[in-house]
């Protein structure tokens, strides 16, 4: 089955086709993010209207490069939620009008789905069970995977996503946007113990995340500071290494609740290259094994929504001719296949 994926619930343009026999046959993204850089952070308006002058020549550009015509393609998917419903909106309309011109069915994807399956692209990819840990500027959560669709949420933010406080403390020290490789950039030319931020909801028992707090201690920190270069990397550094620790406490805490031998960590975040070497490490003094996307795939992309599309599809999952977004939707809410 080859499978043309449409990713648009932000600001990055994604697109792909999968074939479940040959794999990955082409993708391209386009990031919007000059585009919000003067704005420090994703205007919506702005978002939608870039993705319907880009969605329609990437998809031409990506059946190029795979050599399909559109009416050789079996199905398509399309990113139908959670995000911004505007964005949302241009994906669905766009998957769907070619989805019944190409007379071929389509299917709204979960977009979460799509970061905790990603790993799936690998060559080396996790056999089920497992943890997954997933972290981006809309999302941070622990769930336990036994299968396609069959997830149980362990735990997740109850106010920022770590992707989010990336951006506003970066933001806060004047780095610009997005945040995250900002802060780890700067983070390489800190001092390690100039500066120590609270590591959230670690003194108590649970999987849940909060970030706003560690926001509120930079802000703490840097309150009658003069901002030199100097400043902004220990900052950084000591912002990173609190988020990155609370993330790897609270893996330890969800492996040892569900007993898998295997650790699964996606979305944008997990590009993090202290992040990978901390969960490496805890994966090597526990035994497991650890699965990353490849950086290309740790950001929105739309080739992790051709892959979980191939999948629903072949399972029998199709969308009726009336489409539409999805801004909210749990995890939970998908069927199994």
């Amino acid at each position: 089955m080859r499978v043309l994926g449409i990713e648009t619930s932000c600001d990055d343009t994604g697109v792909a086709v999968y074939d479940t026999e040959r794999g990955l046959l082409a993708h391209r993204l386009y990031s919007q993010v000059a585009l919000h850089l003067d704005y420090g952070g994703v205007v919506p308006e702005l978002a939608s209207r870039d993705h319907i002058r880009k969605l329609l020549p990437l998809v031409r550009a990506v059946l190029t490069e795979a050599g399909l015509p559109g009416d050789e393609l079996d199905g398509i998917a399309y990113t139908a939620g959670p995000g911004l419903a505007g964005a949302l909106l241009v994906g669905a309309a766009v998957g769907q009008s070619l989805a019944t011109a190409w007379n071929i069915p389509a299917v709204g994807v979960h977009h979460m789905e799509g970061h905790l399956l990603s790993p799936m692209l690998e060559p080396d990819p996790p056999a089920f069970p497992f943890t997954a840990l997933l972290v981006s500027g809309g999302h941070t959560l622990l769930a336990n995977i036994e299968g396609i669709g069959r997830y149980t949420l362990l735990g997740e933010s109850v106010d920022d996503a770590v992707g989010e406080a990336f951006d506003k403390v970066a933001k806060l020290l004047g780095l610009g946007y997005p945040g995250g490789p900002a802060i780890e950039q700067a983070a390489l030319k800190g001092v390690h113990g100039r500066f120590h931020f609270p590591r959230p909801m670690t003194d108590r028992p649970g999987l849940d995340f909060s970030f706003s707090g560690l926001k509120t201690a930079v802000v703490v920190a840097l309150k009658e500071r003069a901002l030199n270069s100097q400043t902004v990397a220990d900052v950084a550094l000591a912002f990173e290494e609190a988020a990155v620790e609370t993330l790897a406490i609270k893996c330890q805490r969800a492996l040892d609740a569900t007993q898998h031998e295997r650790l699964v960590v996606a979305g944008g975040v997990s590009a993090n290259k202290k992040l990978r070497t901390r969960l490496a490490h805890l994966a090597d003094r526990e035994k497991i094994k650890v699965y990353f996307p490849r950086p290309e795939f740790a950001t929105d992309n739309g080739a992790m929504i051709a892959y979980v599309g191939s999948l629903r599809l072949q399972a029998g999952q199709r969308e009726a001719a009336a489409f539409g977004a999805r801004p909210r939707w749990r995890i939970e809410e998908l069927p199994a296949v």
